[in-house]
């Protein structure tokens, strides 16, 4: 089987992760794994282990008729089977096997916020998908949605899967006190809502003022960003709150984190989760997406609702205090992982689900 990754960036980002993953990991296991940037390049590409297989596109425009014939030639060129095409990339895919019809196109839906949306907001989408040979998706709910919506029906849910990049290069020191850390590996973006993060630390600020928090994710200073960094500065907490921005050796943040955090209003399956998990952090999380599945409420971490601040902080409290519970409950959460998100488990459904097709 020969297969090719296709994303739109490679700019730090759960979908674009998720394609690098598959790249890395189908070049242990299929005769040809390749991957491919349509739009622009990023951090990301520092973590794919085999470059000879790269290729970045340089699409200019919607229909670039360029980057469609050089994807066509890199398509004969390694004789591709299947097209994996992550989010928004489902698009040049398509045109692509309007010269290239014997590829087969997998769309993979990275979106949580999907499953709340109405078929008229993905017109292009749906009209796209006769197209498709099949989709994958990350949750259930938005199995239900593709099922309901496109056109083809053939949808597989597929647990996301992390694996730490042999790349790796410590460079990273987390500020504040060894041992009092606390965590949240997302970019700077509207639907990860680090204001409920900034609301927490607010509240847990007097009682354990040694204890610090760390968001490190792309930070794109726009005005969520702005806003943000206001919020901290209003309530005094730019010693107790430090942003750092993209970071490459996530592993090496991670491990020196005591408690992680993800405090989302909407998700599929988040990378970070599972990479806190082969880490064994103790994890307070907001119950959206998949994520109660892997974070079960006082067996493998903490849950609560989005936005609710009180609770949030009283879950962070409760890991404060208690040493132990930590290290239970992340041993508990590295099990799930292991056991459901290990990149064997995942890549062998992945491929049986392609043979059966």
């Amino acid at each position: 089987m020969r297969i090719l990754q296709l994303i739109d960036s490679l700019d730090t980002g759960g979908a674009e992760m998720m394609a690098v993953n598959y790249a890395n990991a189908l070049h242990e296991s299929i005769d040809f794994s390749g991957i491919i940037a349509t739009r622009k390049e990023g951090a990301l590409k520092d973590k794919i282990e085999n470059l000879s297989h790269y290729e970045f596109l340089n699409r200019k425009k919607v229909v670039d008729i360029k980057a469609i014939l050089r994807l066509r030639q890199y398509i004969k060129k390694h004789k591709i089977n299947v097209i994996h095409a992550h989010g928004t990339s489902f698009f040049i895919a398509v045109l692509t096997k309007l010269v290239s019809p014997s590829v087969k196109i997998v769309w993979h839906d990275h979106s949580g916020a999907r499953a709340v949306q109405s078929r008229s907001e993905n017109r292009l989408l749906r009209y796209c998908s006769a197209f498709f040979y099949g989709s994958i998706v990350v949750n259930h709910s938005l199995e239900a949605w593709c099922s309901k919506y496109l056109i083809t029906k053939k949808v597989f849910y597929l647990p996301n899967f992390t694996r730490f990049s042999a790349l790796e290069q410590k460079s990273t020191v987390l500020k504040g006190e060894e041992g009092k850390r606390i965590l949240c590996l997302a970019n700077l973006r509207a639907p990860k809502n680090h204001q409920l993060i900034v609301n927490a630390a607010v509240l847990l600020g007097e009682k354990y003022p040694d204890w610090t928090f760390h968001f490190v994710g792309n930070d794109l200073n726009d005005a969520y960003s702005q806003e943000l960094k206001k919020s901290i500065a209003q309530n005094s907490l730019t010693e107790k709150v430090y942003i750092y921005g993209l970071k490459q050796d996530t592993a090496n943040c991670i491990n020196q984190a005591t408690i992680a955090v993800l405090s989302s209003t909407s998700e599929g399956l988040p990378v970070a989760l599972l990479e806190y998990g082969l880490m064994k952090k103790a994890v307070v999380a907001t119950t959206v997406g998949e994520i109660p599945l892997i974070v079960k409420n006082d067996i493998s971490g903490k849950v609560v609702p989005s936005n609710e601040t009180v609770l949030f902080a009283q879950a962070i409290e409760i890991f404060i205090e208690n040493s132990d519970l930590r290290a239970q409950m992340g041993e508990a959460l590295y099990e799930i992982v292991n056991r459901n998100h290990s990149q064997a488990a995942v890549i062998n459904q992945y491929l049986n689900w392609l043979e059966k097709k």
